[in-house]
């Protein structure tokens, strides 16, 4: 088995991981309350579906990227709905249900919104044909490591409940260990790939992160807990679907080395200001007591 094979096994087995260990602490009324919440939904969608997209046109444009490198960005800034939003958000001490409620939306929302606006936008950022997006496979993805893991999760919750709390604690310990585990794996077969990429490149992803987090921000409610739900959901594209997507439409090209860069620079960045943000709301929550 090579190197790649068993990265692309582990991260599934994390993701399905995560999503089950979700479902067992949310019920279906977190997830109801959040698409009941229009006005929410509402900027959520705009957030993730125009203003992250603009945002990364334009810096395309000012960093003058080549064409499949706009391609392996812009098929990440179309694909909300990151399975790593609601596990930062509770490092971050934010709002975890909401955060839950808003990748369900989203994740849905970007099987049918994110061809089309790749179909729109590609081809006029690219100068390229129009994309064939596999959908097929982009619906099979969501399913198979989102949905599915956390309707399981929640099913068990709502019939077992002593069961899903007796299995939570193991289930983090397991998933701390696996996130690692991948986490090195990534780094060790990507350095090369990454040592790579120029200063400007770099400048251009933590400026794209930055953004993203500021957009969800600012769209964001509730206080600090909802912002940083907003915040984290905005901020994290949704990698595995952003994967197959450019595998399937530009596999052996630079888009998927830049869509898998820009990956690994927003899940680390997102991480590490998840990690800023829970150390802050504890030493207030200790300054307050």
């Amino acid at each position: 088995m090579s190197l790649d094979r068993l990265i692309n096994i582990l991260v599934t087995i994390m993701l399905v991981e995560m999503m089950v260990t979700l479902g067992l602490k949310v019920t279906f009324a977190d997830i109801l309350d959040t698409a009941k919440n229009w006005k929410l939904v509402l900027r959520a969608g705009l957030a993730n579906y125009v203003y992250v997209p603009a945002v990364t046109v334009a810096l395309l444009l000012l960093f003058q990227a080549q064409p499949m490198v706009a391609a392996g960005f812009l098929v990440l800034a179309v694909c909300p709905g990151s399975p790593f939003g609601p596990p930062f958000t509770a490092i971050a001490k934010g709002n975890v249900a909401l955060s839950v409620g808003l990748m369900v939306v989203l994740a849905a929302s970007s099987a049918v919104v994110s061809p089309l606006l790749l179909s729109a936008l590609l081809p006029w950022l690219s100068g390229s044909d129009a994309l064939r997006v596999d959908s097929v496979g982009m619906v099979g993805t969501l399913l198979i490591t989102q949905l599915l893991p956390l309707l399981a999760g929640m099913l068990v919750k709502r019939f077992r409940p002593q069961l899903a709390a007796c299995l939570q604690k193991p289930l983090e310990r397991a998933g701390n260990i696996i996130n690692l585990g991948v986490a090195g794996l990534i780094l060790a077969t990507q350095f090369q790939m990454l040592a790579q990429i120029r200063v400007r490149g770099f400048v251009g992803m933590f400026i794209l992160l930055a953004a993203s987090l500021g957009i969800g921000w600012l769209s964001g409610g509730g206080g600090a807990a909802g912002r940083k739900s907003m915040a984290l959901t905005t901020s994290l594209r949704n990698l595995g679907v952003g994967l197959v997507i450019a595998a399937s439409s530009f596999g052996g090209t630079p888009a998927v080395s830049a869509a898998l860069a820009y990956g690994i620079v927003e899940i680390f960045g997102a991480r590490l200001i998840a990690i800023w943000w829970g150390r802050r709301s504890r030493s207030t929550t200790g300054v307050g007591a």
